[in-house]
């Protein structure tokens, strides 16, 4: 992993949601993409973090519509999923 406080934090956060789905989306998202992330890039996820899980995954899912604060290159990539991998 990453030996910054704060990316430690994200790790964390991003895969302790609450709910099994969202363990997924998120941290799956943050594993795939973190490395590359610049600081505002960071920003968007902390912000994103604060969401809730029922939005996050309706985003995801596409039944509900993102709203416009969220668009963008970052929410892009969260919403073409492939980075969720699900193991037995």
């Amino acid at each position: 992993m990453n030996d910054d406080p704060g990316m430690r934090r994200l790790h964390f956060r991003a895969w302790h949601r609450g709910t099994r789905e969202a363990d997924y989306t998120v941290g799956g998202f943050f594993e795939r993409y973190h490395a590359s992330w610049n600081d505002e890039e960071i920003a968007w996820f902390e912000r994103f973090m604060d969401e809730q899980d029922a939005d996050i995954i309706g985003w995801a899912l596409g039944t509900i519509p993102v709203p416009d604060e969220w668009k963008g290159p970052m929410m892009d990539r969260f919403l073409k999923l492939d980075f969720v991998k699900i193991e037995n």
